[in-house]
């Protein structure tokens, strides 16, 4: 057995389950994730870093310790800085937002070539974990908030890939930054041959009252067709129908969508049943899922079936 398939196995079995009462089963997969280093895996389909380019602006996939720093560093920015996410004390002085799932997960990155040579030039990312990784290591992300057993075993022909802790700089929130974020996660899906996308969407606050416009929206008009059903588990699902149905003013509605998700509908992905309280963040939690098959015409034939519009 080689070095490197020693290490795969022993990694297996200490990254089996992530549980964060796990005690010291969790403190080698934790300096794998802290340190910025991936977890050895089967050999990617996508090898090369530059993954598509407008202007100054590149989406890549991080192919080294320090451009996964760089991801963490840039959501502690955002979710820690700027929201309301509440750190740990090896987050705090770190000034990185640090978890497991980084260990296992694939990075996306759009960096800015024009910004001066020595500072971080990150300015957007999103994680991506295929089915494949999360089921040898334990899971997916999304599982600790719905419960995705049922939907995963429903549609046990269909590749998985999850999406998470997105997040832009505010100076660079706008078309072509979005833009290259979805290039880099088509490109993605259709290297990988995925077949749905999940993952959980936030609204900013911890009080659904306040959120019940967009929640009872989101309930009553973009719910899951049945054989997408979904839920939030029981034990901290919250009510999201929290308006009938004939007092919700769409367009105001709309407007109190936050515009990660308000992409996603428009792209045709639709919600689980049941929101989630993450206190953490500070945040409420919606399930998002988009079958490939799902995504609007428009915006496939935007980036081309094989991702070529802004290939590098």
């Amino acid at each position: 057995m080689t070095f490197v398939e020693s290490w795969q196995t022993a990694s297996t079995r200490l990254f089996r389950p992530i549980d964060p009462n796990s005690g010291i089963a969790k403190v080698m997969p934790a300096l794998f994730a802290y340190s910025g280093i991936r977890i050895p895996d089967n050999p990617p389909l996508i090898k090369e870093e530059v993954l598509g380019r407008i202007g100054s602006l590149e989406i890549r996939l991080a192919s080294k310790a320090k451009h996964v720093r760089s991801a963490q560093k840039l959501r502690y920015n955002v979710f820690y800085d700027e929201m309301a996410a509440s750190p740990n004390p090896v987050t705090y002085l770190s000034k990185r937002d640090i978890d497991l799932y980084d260990a296992i997960c694939d990075h996306l990155m759009v960096v800015d070539l024009s910004l001066p040579a020595g500072k971080s030039n990150v300015v957007g990312t999103y994680r991506l974990l295929r089915q494949s990784v999360a089921k040898a290591r334990g899971g997916f992300y999304t599982e600790r908030e719905f419960d995705l057993g049922e939907l995963l075993a429903r549609h046990d022909t269909l590749k998985f890939l999850e999406l998470g802790r997105s997040c832009v700089l505010p100076a660079y929130r706008d078309k072509r930054t979005v833009e290259l974020l979805w290039h880099g996660i088509w490109t993605y899906v259709v290297r990988h041959k995925i077949d749905a996308m999940i993952g959980c969407a936030s609204f900013e606050g911890t009080n659904p009252d306040k959120l019940a416009l967009p929640l009872s929206f989101l309930h009553h008009h973009v719910g899951a067709p049945e054989e997408w059903r979904i839920q939030a588990r029981a034990s901290r699902y919250v009510e999201m129908n929290r308006m009938h149905k004939k007092s919700i003013d769409i367009k105001a509605a709309m407007r109190a969508l936050p515009p990660l998700i308000k992409g996603y509908l428009r792209i045709g992905a639709f919600v689980g049943r049941g929101a989630v309280i993450d206190r953490q963040f500070g945040t409420t939690d919606v399930f998002i899922g988009l079958p490939v098959a799902s995504i609007n015409p428009r915006y496939l034939n935007h980036f081309g079936p094989g991702a070529e519009r802004h290939a590098a």
